[in-house]
């Protein structure tokens, strides 16, 4: 008996689980398809027709999305690379977007949202996101290939694209989900002070 207690102490443990990621999923299909929006309206002020921009199809209302869920215990694995060709919203605390970064094959590409007009000498940008943060990993994986770590072509490196003081773009290559986790952190914060800035 108590063997099957356990097993269903198990299984409510395993429906929870199943719950949370369908609900996680479901909010990020949301913020995604609410993005997909705001690229589509971009490019289509930037001259593209809507043709040339290749659709993503949004679930119909009526028909919610399937999700495929596979449990499997978590073991000590390498970190795992960043799930490619993704959009990632990153917002104010009021929801005020502040830019998306674009998951490919190659890197991360950090979009300031174009209204806010982010300049590269508005603090905390070049002191904590330039010095503390991306200068910092650089350094890490650095020190990682003299040790013989990490191989060249696998280390972290960053780019930041202006056009004269505006931030155009962030171009982040080489990111493990962990350090993604901390770079949407770092960047957003970052972003929502210079808007907070700009703003006063």
């Amino acid at each position: 008996m108590s063997q099957d207690s356990e097993k269903l102490k198990s299984l409510v443990n395993l429906k929870k689980k199943l719950e949370k990621q369908i609900e996680d999923l479901a909010a990020e299909l949301k913020d995604l398809t609410a993005t997909l929006d705001v690229v589509n309206s971009v490019l289509l002020e930037k001259g593209f027709k809507r043709g040339d921009i290749k659709e993503v199809q949004a679930p119909k209302e009526e028909e919610p999305p399937t999700v495929h869920v596979t449990v499997k215990e978590e073991t000590a694995t390498a970190p795992r690379a960043v799930e490619p060709e993704s959009v990632i919203p990153l917002k104010t605390m009021s929801d005020e977007p502040l830019a998306i970064i674009y998951v490919d094959k190659e890197a991360l590409h950090v979009l300031p949202d174009e209204s806010k007009k982010f300049s590269v000498n508005t603090p905390p940008f070049q002191p904590f996101l330039v010095e503390r943060v991306l200068a910092k990993m650089q350094e890490k994986d650095n020190e990682l290939v003299r040790m013989g770590q990490l191989t060249p072509d696998k280390m972290f490196a960053y780019n930041i694209v202006n056009e004269g003081e505006l931030i155009r773009e962030i171009v982040l290559r080489n990111v493990d989900e962990d350090r993604l986790k901390e770079l949407k952190s770092s960047i957003r914060w970052t972003l929502e002070k210079m808007y907070e800035k700009a703003k006063g």
